[in-house]
């Protein structure tokens, strides 16, 4: 080379530069320079030299690489080419760093496009350009792409499991199952399609696992496999053991649905009305149970509930429903009947109506009498008929009477139950008085009420009218009206005999109106009574009998005066009756004595006249009769005979004497007994004995004839507590249990005294002693030389001496009084 091609553009080498100056050229060209102004540009440029670090790379799919392009001399540019030739601009997948005489290109995420040879050219100044090469081959690795597992399918269909594998070259796929290679001879359901993927002809549950997709490439050795689970789906099967069902509603019934459901996966269950689905409640509960059975249960069913019901198993295969139904019977109800209100004499027409599944019948029956009325019937006297139809009933009565008044029950009956309702049939009707008593009777200045009592519906209003007048609800002078629901009462004070005679009442309703006349009628004393009669007339007693009066004299009689008197005398006794009553006793007569006996009436006007009069004589004094005995056991070996007095002869019975004895003996025992007393106390008495009693009664007169009684003294009892107190009543036992009580506080009050010098007795004995020392004086007691000192030590509770004074004086007196001090002897 010589210095005119040194001058020329130099020119570029690929690969390492081929080239270098020698040493001693470069001083003279610098010397050159600095004398030659005219030859300074081309002094100052090297020969270009171009190298890139590496000739030939081979790149996986994927990978990055990165190449290193180096300029010698003094290039102005570095550019790389792509394989197309196009300038290489930075991008995301291609990044270029160039400094003065270095750059470096990137290649991220390598791709099969990216493949050919890349230039790296260098430009000096001058635009002369030199250029290295490398060769990039990219090659395809082994990669599944997106390969799912599992992967599903559907029983019965043709299934391909796919395995998508790329390489460069095209890999050669096998598939194994359980370990062995799938070979379409072998597996003639089986086959390996163009795509590599595995085709499976009318896939079965059998078909189902894991199976192993394995490519390879033979030109690199490489190899890679991926295994793939295959499910195989199956559809639903849904059977029932029961379509249909029956319940009854508003009995807090219940009813189970109940579903038996298979297939792959296990299919999700629900149920179904109306095409809404049903969620779980108070009223719905569900439940799966093993073996693929899934309950459904209605609570509580009402009648809306009734109809079908759908069961639905569904899973990723498909699904499958089935309907059960549910019939509900319902309790007949009856859902119209109203009170009904009709007039005397009209026609009345009384509807029931009522539902329920099945539609029930409809009966009547009329609560007064009990009376049943059925569709169709008709009463002998033609006034009631029922007709009916769909679950209504009408009862028609015709030509309503007071009788029909009152309640009627509707019923409706079916083979499910029955329902019964009743209404009330009200009657309207014209006013009615209630008594015939028209005639009443008074006297002046005595008042009267005149009732007039009247029955109406609705109710009546009710005047009062004396000769063409009306009395006002204030009354007059002498009359007022007292009035309540259904009667009037007229209150008059006859003044004079303008205010007797004839009153009437009036009563209105919306029905009509009635009249009613009242007399009023002036009053008289009442007649005299008669057949006066005497009888069980004894010493001391006789009863009056007598007819009533044959007039009262218009005014109830208030009583009888019984008037009576010894013959002889002027002075007649009065006796008044009990009420009203015929009869009367008289009391305290003399026996053996004659009486005169007479009856009068008296009512609000005054006295009527006497009966005739009767006489009747007493009886004279006897004997008494013989008492009435009754006997019970007392305590002990005693007998309680009960005295019970009878007809004393005319004079007070003096005494009661009894005998007794035992029926083995002939000897009586005698006990008298005050004719006061109402028993007689026997004792002691014999156990295990028959005792024979003969009890007379004595008067002034004599002795009555003897009363005969026997009893039986049991065997002698165990004394045992139940004995002991049985016989006791509950204030004896208390009693006893207080006396043991206090006898119990008494010992250990006691016992106290004498043990620790306390307790009621030692404060009772201490206050006495108190008085008597302040009493008597010392010296006294030191003449007598009757007390005595006794010194005792002073014990704790627990009973041990005590450390402290330990000693007590207790000086006893002559008269056996105590007194104590402490001992002052450490004083």
């Amino acid at each position: 080379m010589n210095g005119a091609e040194r001058a020329c553009p130099p020119r570029v080498v690929f690969g390492p530069a081929a080239d270098s100056s020698s040493p001693g050229t470069r001083p003279k060209m610098m010397l050159k320079l600095l004398f030659l102004l005219g030859v300074l540009v081309c002094g100052s440029q090297a020969a270009l030299q171009v190298s890139i670090s590496l000739n030939k790379v081979e790149l996986s799919v994927g990978e990055s690489k990165f190449f290193i392009c180096t300029a010698i001399g003094e290039p102005v540019r570095l550019e790389w080419y792509n394989p197309q030739g196009e300038r290489i601009v930075p991008s995301k997948r291609m990044a270029l760093h160039t400094e003065t005489s270095r750059s470096r290109l990137i290649i991220y995420n390598a791709i099969i496009e990216d493949a050919g040879i890349y230039r790296c050219q260098a430009t000096d100044a001058g635009g002369h350009t030199e250029e290295a090469s490398v060769v990039l081959e990219i090659y395809q690795r082994l990669t599944f792409r997106d390969v799912q597992s599992p992967q599903e399918f559907r029983h019965g269909e043709t299934a391909e499991v796919v395995c998508d594998v790329i390489s460069s070259p095209v890999p050669v796929v096998v598939w194994y199952y359980q370990d062995k290679e799938i070979t379409e001879e072998h597996h003639s359901r089986f086959q390996v399609l163009a795509n590599n993927n595995l085709q499976i002809h009318q896939v079965t549950k059998a078909d189902e696992g894991v199976y192993r997709c394995e490519a390879s490439v033979e030109a690199r050795g490489e190899i890679d496999f991926v295994d793939i689970a295959m499910v195989v789906n199956v559809p639903p099967v849904l059977s029932v053991f029961q379509q249909s069902f029956n319940a009854t509603a508003d009995y807090q019934e219940s009813i189970t649905f109940t579903c038996i459901t298979s297939g792959s996966p296990d299919p999700v269950v629900t149920w179904h009305r109306k095409g809404q689905r049903l969620e779980p409640s108070e009223q719905y509960i569900f439940a799966r149970l093993d073996g693929g059975r899934s309950m459904f249960t209605v609570r509580n069913i009402r009648q809306g509930d009734g109809g079908a019901y759908t069961c639905k198993a569904t899973n990723k295969a498909g699904s499958q429903e089935r309907e059960l139904f549910l019939k509900v019977f319902v309790q007949p109800h009856i859902t119209q009947l109203k009170n009904v209100t009709a007039v005397e004499g009209s026609a009345a027409m009384i509807s029931c109506v009522a539902d329920g599944e099945p539609l029930p019948d409809i009966s009547w029956r009329r609560a007064s009498d009990g009376q049943t009325f059925v569709d169709g019937d008709r009463s002998q006297d033609g006034r009631f008929e029922v007709r009916g139809r769909h679950g209504k009933s009408v009862l028609t009565i015709s030509g309503v009477k007071l009788s029909d008044w009152g309640r009627f029950d509707c019923e409706a009956l079916s083979r499910i139950g029955g329902h019964q309702k009743s209404m009330f049939l009200d009657i309207e009707y014209i006013p009615k008085f209630l008594t015939n008593h028209t005639i009443f009777y008074s006297w002046e200045g005595n008042p009267v009420n005149i009732s007039c009592d009247v029955m109406s519906n609705p109710p009546a209003t009710m005047l009062w009218r004396r000769e063409r007048f009306t009395i006002s609800a204030e009354g007059t002078a002498n009359t007022r009206v007292h009035s309540s629901r259904g009667k009037s009462v007229l209150e008059v004070t006859p003044m004079s005999d303008r205010d007797f005679g004839r009153y009437n009442c009036t009563a209105r309703n919306n029905i009509g109106v009635r009249y009613q006349e009242f007399i009023l009628a002036q009053a008289d004393v009442p007649s005299n009574p008669y057949s006066v009669r005497l009888s069980a007339v004894s010493q001391r007693l006789a009863t009056v009998t007598f007819m009533k009066p044959e007039s009262h004299g218009g005014v109830p009689i208030s009583y009888y005066l019984v008037q009576y008197k010894e013959v002889g005398s002027q002075d007649w006794r009065d006796v008044r009756s009990h009420n009203v009553q015929t009869t009367v006793v008289l009391t305290g007569l003399e026996p053996n004595t004659t009486y005169e006996v007479r009856v009068a009436a008296v009512n609000g006007k005054g006295q009527g006249e006497f009966s005739h009069t009767e006489s009747f004589q007493t009886l004279p004094i006897r004997e008494p009769s013989p008492p009435a005995v009754h006997g019970q056991r007392g305590m002990g070996k005693a007998y309680r005979l009960g005295l019970v007095k009878q007809d004393d002869g005319g004079m007070p019975i003096v005494e009661y004497i009894v005998k007794y004895k035992t029926d083995k003996e002939e000897q009586w025992m005698t006990k008298l007994v005050p004719g006061a007393n109402d028993f007689a106390m026997l004792q002691p008495l014999q156990w295990n004995t028959r005792y024979e009693v003969e009890i007379t009664a004595r008067n002034v007169k004599g002795l009555s004839e003897p009363t005969f009684y026997q009893f039986f003294m049991p065997q002698k009892p165990d004394i045992t507590a139940e004995s002991l107190f049985s016989g006791l009543g509950l204030g004896a036992v208390v009693g006893l249990g207080l006396g043991a009580l206090l006898l119990l506080l008494v010992l250990v009050d006691v016992s106290c005294f004498f043990l620790r010098h306390c307790g009621l007795l030692m404060c009772i004995t201490r206050t006495l002693c108190s008085k008597k020392t302040a009493t008597s004086g010392k010296g006294k007691e030191m003449e007598e030389g009757k007390a005595a000192y006794l010194k005792l030590p002073l014990k704790e509770e627990n009973g041990k001496e005590s450390l402290k004074p330990d000693t007590i004086e207790i000086k006893v007196h002559s008269d056996n009084s105590i007194h104590t001090k402490p001992d002052d002897s450490k004083a």
